[in-house]
C-alpha cells in the first residue's frame, strides 16, 4: 500500500491539521454522511489459493491467494501487485471500474504468502474490538518466525511467476503492474532471470503506479537506503530477529507490527456497518491521538484516513471533512474519494487491504533493486536482474503528488535505457498516494488513462 512513511515527526503533522479542522467546524452542517457510490460487483469475485514453492514458513503458508474481478472469458488479464503492507483488497473498487470500461479484462490481485499469517476471524465474532485490541487474537510472534528472514524479493517473484503463467493459460495476453512498491516488483519481474527466461517475454504491457526504479522515490524525501553498508545494517537486524517491518508502529496506534494494520480495518468495519453511530474504537484511541471531542464510526475513519489532519501522503486520501456541532461530529465527503469507498475496501476481512506482517527482508531487496541493475551489490543478494535493457513491451506510468514528479521522470529513465516501444507517462498532483485506488470513477484520472493504455493493441 504505501512504501514507507516519511522519516518525520507524523504526530506532530497530525495533530496541527487537527487543530485546523476543528476551527473549521463552527457551524457544521449536521452528522452528515454521503456514503460514496460503490459500483456493483460485474460477476463473481472469487478469491482463490494458488499452490506455490515451499517457504519454510507453518503449515498453509505455501501459497498465494488472488482476487478475480471480471470474466474468465477475457482475452487479457491485468496481473496487479499491493506496495508495502498493500493486499488485494487495495485493487478491488479499481478493478470493477476497470472492467466495467474495458472489454474483455480480468483483473487479478496478488496477496502474497503473509497473508496467511493473519488472524481476521475476529471481524466475524461479536465483539472485533474486543478480540483485537484486547490481545485476544493469534500473533505472529517475529521470535517465532525466523522463517521470514528469507522471505525476500526472490522468493516473492517466484510465487508471482506461478500467478503470472496462470494468468497467461490458453494465450491469454498478461499485463502486468502494481501500486508503491508493487510497481517496484512488477519492474523486477520483468528484468528477472527466471532459469534463463527474462520476466519480460510472458508479457504485454507494464503498468506503474506511484511507484517504481531508477530513484522512483527520491521525490518522497525518504529515497531507498541501498548502501553497502546500510544493507549490512539493515541484514544484520534480520539475523538478529527483526524479521518484519515495523514501520508502520510510527504511527503511533501499537508497536506490534499488525498494530496499524489492525486499526485501520476496525475502523472500515465500523464505518461500514454503522456509519452515523457513535465512534467504537474513539475510546480505546491511544492519548496521544485522542480527539477533543466525540465523533461518529465514519468521523473516526476519517480522521485517519483524510490529508487534512496532517497524516503522511503515504497513507492518506482526499476524501471530505468532520461537521457537526451536536454530541456526534460525522462525516460528510467534499473530495475526489467518497469515505463510504474506503470504509467498504477497508472493511475487509477478505480480501483485506493491508497486509499485516511485511518481510523486513523484502524492504531490503526492493530499496537494492531501485538501481535496476546487476549489481555485485544485487548479485551478493541473489537478485536476478539480468534484463532490464533489454525490456520491448509498453509501459504505462502514472504519478501523484506523492513523490513530486520523480515517479514519471524515472519512468522515463528505464524507457531510455531499454528497449520499450512506447510508454504513456501521466500525473495528477490533486492526488495523494492511496487515493488512486478508491477515488471515484469520475474523478479518477488513474481509471481513465489506464483504461486508453489497455485498450490500446501491442504487439504481444
Amino acid at each position: 500500500m504505501t512504501k514507507r512513511l516519511p522519516r518525520r515527526a507524523v504526530l506532530g503533522g497530525m495533530l496541527g491539521g487537527l487543530a485546523l479542522a476543528s476551527a473549521a467546524m463552527g457551524t457544521g452542517a449536521g452528522s452528515a454522511w454521503a456514503v460514496g457510490r460503490v459500483r456493483g460487483a460485474v460477476g463473481p469475485e472469487p478469491y482463490v489459493p494458488v499452490a506455490v514453492g515451499s517457504g519454510g514458513g507453518p503449515a498453509g503458508s505455501d501459497r498465494v491467494h488472488v482476487l478475480k474481478v471480471g470474466p474468465d472469458t477475457a482475452g487479457t488479464v491485468l496481473v496487479l501487485v499491493p506496495g508495502m503492507f498493500g493486499a488485494a483488497g487495495d485493487f478491488r473498487l479499481l478493478a470493477r471500474d476497470l472492467v466495467a470500461a474495458v472489454p474483455g479484462l480480468q483483473v487479478w490481485a496478488l496477496d502474497r504468502r503473509e497473508e496467511n499469517l493473519a488472524d481476521r476471524s475476529g471481524f466475524a465474532a461479536p465483539d472485533p474490538v474486543g478480540y483485537y485490541l484486547d490481545g485476544r487474537y493469534r500473533t505472529q510472534d517475529p521470535a517465532a518466525s525466523p522463517f521470514a528472514a528469507d522471505w525476500g524479493l526472490a522468493l516473492a517473484l517466484a510465487d508471482l511467476r506461478v500467478v503470472v503463467q496462470a494468468a497467461g493459460r490458453g494465450g491469454r495476453r498478461v499485463v502486468l503492474g502494481g501500486h508503491s512498491w508493487g510497481a517496484t516488483t512488477a519492474l523486477a519481474y520483468a528484468a528477472w532471470d527466471f532459469d534463463g527466461s527474462p520476466g519480460y517475454q510472458g508479457l504485454a504491457g507494464l503498468v506503474v503506479v506511484d511507484g517504481g526504479v531508477r530513484g522512483a522515490f527520491d521525490g518522497t524525501g525518504d529515497p531507498v537506503a541501498d548502501s553497502p553498508q546500510e544493507v549490512r545494517e539493515r541484514l544484520a537486524a534480520i539475523d538478529a530477529g527483526a524479521v518484519f517491518d515495523r514501520t508502520l508502529s510510527g504511527v503511533g496506534l501499537g508497536s506490534r507490527a499488525e498494530s496499524t494494520q489492525i486499526w485501520y480495518q476496525l475502523a472500515g468495519h465500523y464505518a461500514l456497518s454503522d456509519p452515523e453511530g457513535r465512534s467504537v474504537l474513539q475510546p480505546r484511541l491511544p492519548e496521544a491521538l485522542r480527539l477533543p471531542y466525540p465523533v461518529s464510526n465514519a468521523g473516526l475513519l476519517g480522521f485517519l484516513v483524510d490529508a487534512s489532519f496532517g497524516w503522511p501522503n503515504a497513507i492518506t486520501v482526499h476524501s471530505g471533512h468532520l461537521a457537526g456541532s451536536g454530541d456526534v461530529r460525522g462525516w460528510v465527503d467534499s473530495g475526489i474519494t467518497p469515505l463510504g469507498r474506503v470504509a467498504a475496501a477497508y472493511a475487509g476481512p477478505v480480501p483485506a487491504v493491508w497486509e499485516w506482517y511485511w518481510p523486513a527482508r523484502l524492504s531490503v531487496d526492493l530499496d537494492v533493486a531501485d538501481a535496476y541493475t546487476d549489481s555485485a551489490l544485487a548479485g551478493s543478494l541473489g537478485l536476478r536482474l539480468h534484463h532490464a535493457q533489454r525490456l520491448d513491451i509498453p509501459l504505462y506510468a502514472f504519478g501523484t503528488s506523492y513523490a513530486g514528479g520523480t515517479i514519471t521522470e524515472a519512468a522515463r529513465t528505464v524507457v531510455a535505457d531499454s528497449r520499450i516501444p512506447y510508454a504513456t507517462y501521466e500525473t495528477d498532483d490533486g492526488m495523494n498516494h492511496l487515493d488512486p485506488l478508491f477515488t471515484a470513477p469520475a474523478h479518477n484520472t488513474l481509471t481513465r488513462t489506464l483504461t486508453e493504455f489497455l485498450t490500446r493493441p501491442t504487439a504481444r
